[in-house]
């Protein structure tokens, strides 16, 4: 699989907040079952208990999808964020990325930024040659500085207003 063994806070364009110490950033995918308890504990906690986005659970059809790639992103060492990604069409082409969520006691270092840009990059490496995703309407400044573009207007996604975006990939 060509997927980055991980991203670094320097490879990556991760900040550190003044005051807050240096968080060591690495993203890198989720396999073993150790990895997709954290990634799926993680989408718990943000979409299920703060956000109210789901009731019960925001596992849906692409969690049973062997194929469906999933981002796990730590604060020295600490599982803190995640994403996954996933086709849309055949053999490259367009990808979705989606459940970004970091946990709110780690927002304040910067994983967001770096989770992206290690999906962006694995669905390029994957021969995928654009990315969309539905994004919080508070999220949109943050992807637009990514690189990302608004398509269209605000739309209902899982019951909530969001943009869609989306970002060209390079191979």
């Amino acid at each position: 699989m060509s997927i980055p063994a991980q991203t670094t806070l320097a490879r990556a364009g991760a900040r550190s907040t003044p005051g807050m110490g240096t968080a060591g950033i690495v993203c890198r995918p989720a396999f073993t079952p150790a990895d997709l308890a954290e990634h799926q504990a993680i989408r718990h906690e943000v979409f299920v208990r703060e956000q109210s986005v789901f009731a019960d659970s925001d596992l849906d059809e692409h969690d049973l999808d062997d194929s469906t790639i999933r981002l796990v992103g730590y604060c020295d060492g600490v599982a803190a964020g995640t994403v996954r990604l996933f086709r849309l069409d055949g053999p490259g082409g367009r990808w979705q990325g989606d459940r970004l969520a970091v946990l709110p006691q780690f927002r304040v270092h910067g994983l967001g930024a770096p989770l992206v840009r290690c999906a962006v990059t694995t669905a390029g490496r994957h021969g995928g040659t654009q990315m969309v995703a539905h994004v919080q309407l508070a999220n949109v400044t943050f992807f637009t500085r990514l690189g990302w573009t608004a398509v269209g207007a605000d739309e209902t996604y899982v019951g909530l207003p969001h943009q869609r975006m989306q970002i060209a990939l390079g191979a």
